[in-house]
Parts: structure tokens; sequence; C-alpha cells
């Protein structure tokens, strides 16, 4: 049985963003998904979370627990069957460091988590990560503060464009051990406020796989950060792949 709704508290979350070839990615994603374009680039990333005072809603935040987190996540598209258009993200990844979320994901509440080592650093000096996955398929280092300004490279104009597209990829899509479904699962936040993240580092063996991002198909664009938000985890309906 799954708990419906999940309560909590998002202590830290960076949103570290890629473009990528908006061909390329149509190829890697599942139908129904379409890529969701800005600047004719699709934008996949991933989302480093830490997470506390997570539990049912029924019980005190005291008896909450906590955990770091990586989502590699795509923004995606579709069409229900009514035709009308949704959006969201599409997440062929979980990592956690906690052996809770690792066993209770997808049987307690949506999302298969892969067990991951996480070494974290958040000071007034900046953010440092550096995230290994037991099962060996998945590494990110990251170095980066916090910002004013995107980069001048990135394809958003301004924080304020950026913050809306990611505001609305509220539902998430997550890969399962079934190949045809995928666990559904809605994010509502108290509030949604975004600042700059200058990255002075970025590394990921998923973006760097050559046999599904060809080189030069995608590139670092710009990275986001949010903090102490009051959160709910709301459970989706499954999806059917084909």
């Amino acid at each position: 049985m799954r708990l419906p709704v999940i309560h909590g508290l998002i202590r830290r979350r960076l949103l570290v963003n890629f473009r990528v070839d908006a061909e390329i990615m149509r190829r890697f994603l599942p139908a129904p998904f379409r890529p969701k374009l800005h600047g004719g680039y699709a934008i996949a990333g991933i989302c480093l979370i830490r997470l506390e005072q997570i539990r049912p809603g029924f019980l005190p935040s005291f008896f909450g627990v906590s955990s770091e987190n990586a989502a590699h996540r795509i923004a995606v598209l579709w069409d229900e069957p009514s035709g009308k258009s949704r959006e969201g993200v599409f997440i062929p990844r979980r990592d956690t460091g906690s052996w809770l979320s690792h066993l209770a994901g997808g049987r307690v509440f949506p999302g298969e988590h892969q067990l991951a080592d996480f070494a974290v650093t958040d000071d007034a000096s900046g953010i440092a990560m550096s995230i290994h996955a037991r099962d060996g398929k998945m590494t990110v280092q990251l170095r980066a503060r916090e910002s004013e300004a995107l980069p001048e490279s990135s394809c958003f104009a301004s924080l304020a464009e950026s913050s809306a597209f990611f505001e609305g990829g509220s539902v998430g899509y997550s890969v399962t051990r079934d190949c045809c479904r995928l666990d559904g699962i809605r994010l509502r936040t108290e509030s949604w406020q975004v600042r700059p993240l200058a990255v002075e580092h970025v590394e990921s063996t998923f973006f760097a796989d050559e046999s599904v991002f060809p080189r030069g198909s995608v590139a670092f664009d710009h990275a986001l950060i949010m903090r102490d938000i009051t959160h709910q985890w709301h459970v989706m309906d499954d999806m059917v792949t084909g």
C-alpha cells in the first residue's frame, strides 16, 4: 500500500540544468513523452535535493526522516487521451543516501531509488557534492556557489524565464523495474522561489555517456537553488509506456 501524501521540508534543492539536442532527446524518451523545448533545445538536468522531516501527513514533523537524493530528469510534454497537453518531468534514474528511501521507494511511496554515497559540504564558501552510486552506474561531482545572475551562455534570457519553465514541471514519472510502467508523483510547494547558482565544476556520468548523448549534443546551461521550502508529495496514477 502506498501512502497518498507525504509531508516534509526541502532544506536544499539544486536544479543543475543541461541543454540537449532536441532530436537526440526525442530518440531517448519513451512514448508518450516528447521534450519540452526552450530556445530550440531539450532541457535536462539533475535535481540534487536534501529532504528533512519526511513523514506521512498524519504525523508531526519530529517523526520525520532526512535524506540526500539525486534525480536525473528531463522536461517533457505529453498528450492525454482527451488531447490535452500536459507537462512534467521524465526521471530515468533516482538515487538516495537513505536505506529507508531505497527500501520504501516504489512500495510505500512512488519512485524506486538506487543506493548511493553522498559527500556534501554546504557552507558560506559554497556547495560541494560528490555522489557515487553503489551499483557503479552513476557519479556526480559538483562545486558551486550562490550568485546573482544566470551565466551569459545560458539559453534562458533571465532568472524569471528559467523559474517559470521549471515551476511547471511539478509532476514526475520515474522508471521502475517494470519496463512498461512509470511511477507518478506530484510535488506541491507552499512557495516557489529560486536563485541562480554559479557552477564552478560539474560532472555527470549520465550526461557524459556518448552512447546516449553523442559528443557535442549536450552542454551545461545553468543552475538554480531553493532553500527551506515546506512541501508535499502526492501519489499520481502510474503511466504505461509503449
